[in-house]
This record gives structure tokens, sequence and C-alpha cells, in this order.
């Protein structure tokens, strides 16, 4: 039975289709907002306020905040206290604060080196919002010689551990169909710390957030489209392999030593110096096994000499903005996205990583519970917890 064709509409007739929906939409809600239906039911009680720091500079001229306002309605900062004591300060911009809307608080309070100090910041509706510095050290300016070494602590932290995991490419060319599969595997296993790791701490950043940033779902969401969008891109000519796909896991890793570049700066900005120089050490015993990753699945291939400089920048050289960001310009939302984005490219590595190795076997089931992958699943899984559990403070 041949099915009927519908006409095709003429283009002005397919615009008014959408427009007509549109403009009936925009009037309900000009209407709904005019008639404000819920009046009737306000008791006088105050509005809901929710304020949020997001950022504490501390130099010579006192205390610098950076707050997000996330109430019902524009709120307005009518006091401010330090340590109990009540102390003037000015708000950039000045005037109430709208729902979303961030401004900056200047306290001219001499804080003192290394004590912890209390602010309360009251609103004119009487509502309280307590912030608190636990160690009062200068903030970090951004200054060439602050730059360069936040970015030889990077480089570090990032390329060092990736270049030297690299220089093992030679040797494990020598490895078998077995030994391949172990080092695949190995991949895998460090792969899946790495996501759930970096998840955790996502999630824990999008909980320190303002509450309209709705931080658990930008989390989720935000992991999900990056993975979906990179699985387009990769599959976009076929499925990736030898040194598009170590490039892919590259990518994975740099995003995630992004977010470690973000710990390792705030720790610095926070003034944790003996912290900072412990966890580079951790961060950089955790990372070697990063290169024998990246260069797993070029074992079968002779790539060219300049991709593994490429690869060394692409997955270590993130470590180096997420200091300067971490020391300079941190707030817990966008840190917590980026670790999202991080998240959804890993998870994306590790499809691609268990595809091509079961393409490896012609008995594809049979492979992944073989004793070489899952040897080597386990070994990456343990190595990454171990070296983690240097890093954990």
């Amino acid at each position: 039975m041949n099915e009927q064709v519908q006409p095709k509409r003429p283009a002005l007739s397919r615009l008014l289709l959408v427009l007509v929906p549109l403009a009936a939409m925009l009037g309900m809600f000009v209407w709904i907002a005019s008639l404000d239906p819920l009046r009737s039911f306000n008791n006088g009680a105050p509005p809901v306020e929710a304020l949020t720091v997001e950022r504490t500079i501390l130099d010579e001229t006192g205390i610098g905040l950076l707050v997000r306002a996330g109430g019902s309605d524009a709120m307005v900062i009518a006091q401010v206290a330090v340590d109990d004591a009540f102390w003037t300060f000015t708000q950039n911009p000045p005037g109430p604060i709208v729902r979303g809307g961030a401004v900056w608080i200047q306290i001219p309070y001499p804080w003192v080196l290394g004590e912890a100090h209390a602010i309360n910041m009251l609103s004119n509706t009487g509502a309280s919002f307590e912030h608190e510095i636990a160690v009062a050290v200068p903030t970090p300016k951004a200054t060439v010689g602050q730059l360069r070494l936040q970015a030889l602590v990077g480089a570090i932290v990032g390329l060092l551990p990736v270049a030297l995991g690299l220089m093992f490419y030679p040797a494990m060319r020598s490895a078998g169909r077995v030994g391949v599969s172990f080092l695949l595997a190995l991949t895998v296993g460090l792969l899946t710390f790495l996501l759930i790791d970096m998840t955790s701490e996502a999630l824990e950043l999008a909980d320190q957030a303002a509450a309209l940033f709705q931080g658990s779902a930008m989390v989720w969401l935000s992991g999900l489209a990056s993975f979906l969008m990179l699985m387009a891109i990769g599959r976009w000519r076929g499925t990736p392999e030898g040194l598009a796909l170590a490039f892919y896991i590259a990518l994975g890793i740099g995003l995630h030593n992004f977010g470690e570049g973000l710990a390792i700066g705030g720790a610095f900005a926070a003034g944790s110096a003996g912290l900072g120089t412990f966890l580079v050490l951790g961060f950089a015993l955790h990372n070697v096994t990063e290169g024998i990753g990246i260069a797993a699945p070029m074992l079968r291939i002779r790539p060219p000499l300049w991709s593994f400089a490429a690869l060394t920048l692409l997955a270590g050289g993130p470590a180096v903005l997420g200091m300067w960001a971490g020391s300079l310009a941190y707030a817990p939302q966008w840190s917590a996205l980026a670790m999202a984005v991080g998240a959804g490219a890993i998870l994306q590595v590790m499809v691609e990583v268990t595809a091509y190795l079961m393409r490896q076997s012609s008995d594809r089931q049979a492979v992944l519970f073989s004793p070489a992958v899952l040897g080597g699943f386990l070994a990456g899984l343990g190595f990454m917890y171990a070296t983690a559990a240097l890093i954990k403070v």
C-alpha cells in the first residue's frame, strides 16, 4: 500500500507555524508576569536570600570578596563584620545585587598573616552569610616571575611525567599480542580511576557553587554533552586507531591534568606552600603511567618524532594553564564545569580504547576476560589508587 505524500508547504507557511506558537508563548509569559497571581499569597515575609563567596583576595588594601547573589529578589548588603567587629566596606558595582549578579566587596581590614578570620555579611533584611578564611596569606599577583614559577611547577606535574612515560615506547614495541593487550587494559584501568576521581571532585566543587548553577545537574549534563560530542567527532571518519587514538587519549588526560593544575594552584594561593610541594611530587609520580597509556595504541605503527612532542604538550600542557587559573582566577562553578568536560572526554577515550582492544582478537567477548586484560586493568586501577594516596590530604 502506497503512502500518501503530503504536499510541501511554502516557506512562509512553515515559518508562521513556528512563529505563531512562539508569539503565543511569549504573550503568556508577559501576561503571567503582569498579573502576578501569587501576590495575594504574600504574608509579609522577607524574600529568600542567598549569597555565595566565589573568590577571596588578600592584599595590602585589606580583604576582597567576589560574591554572587542567588535569592528570589535583588538583595542589599547592609553591614559586614570581620572577627565579630563591624567594618566599613565598599561594593563594586554599588546598589542592590540582582539574582545571579556578582559584585566585589572590599573590606579595609588589617588581616594577620597565618591567622584565621571570620567574615559575616548581613543583608538589609537581617539575613546573615558567613565566610571563613582558614589561613590568611597574600593572594598571588600576575607578575612575570610568578607566572614563570607556576609554569615550571605545571611542567613538572604535567609535561615531565608524560614525557617519561612516552620514553617507554621503544621497549613497549617488543611486546607481543599478550603484552599489547595488557598495556591497552592498563590504559583503560588508569582512565577508569581518573574518571571516578574527576567526577567526584567535580561534584564536590559544584556543591560550593551558587545554587542557581544547579551544580550536580551541570556536572552530569556537561560530562554527557562532552562525551557525545567527542564520540561524534571521533567516529566522523571511522573508528580511531593508532596515532589518532593516542591523540584522543592525550586530550582526555590533558583535560584531567588541567583539573590537577587547578588543585595545585589553589593550594599555593591558599598559602599551603609545603602542601603544594608535596602535591607536586605526588602528582608527578601519579602521572607517569599516563605517557604509557598514550603510547599503547601506537605500538603497531611508527609515528613521526614530532607526534611525541605534540602528545606530550597536549596531555601535560594544560597543567600549566590550570596552575595559572587556580592561583589567579579560581571559581568553583567554572572549575566544576572544566572537570565535568574532562570526565566526559575520559569516558569517550575509555570506550574507544576498549573497542580497539576488542578488535585485536577474533573472539571479542573472551578477550575482555583474559588474564592479560584483567591483570592490566586491575594493575592500572591499583597503581593509580596507590599513588593517589600520596596527594590526598
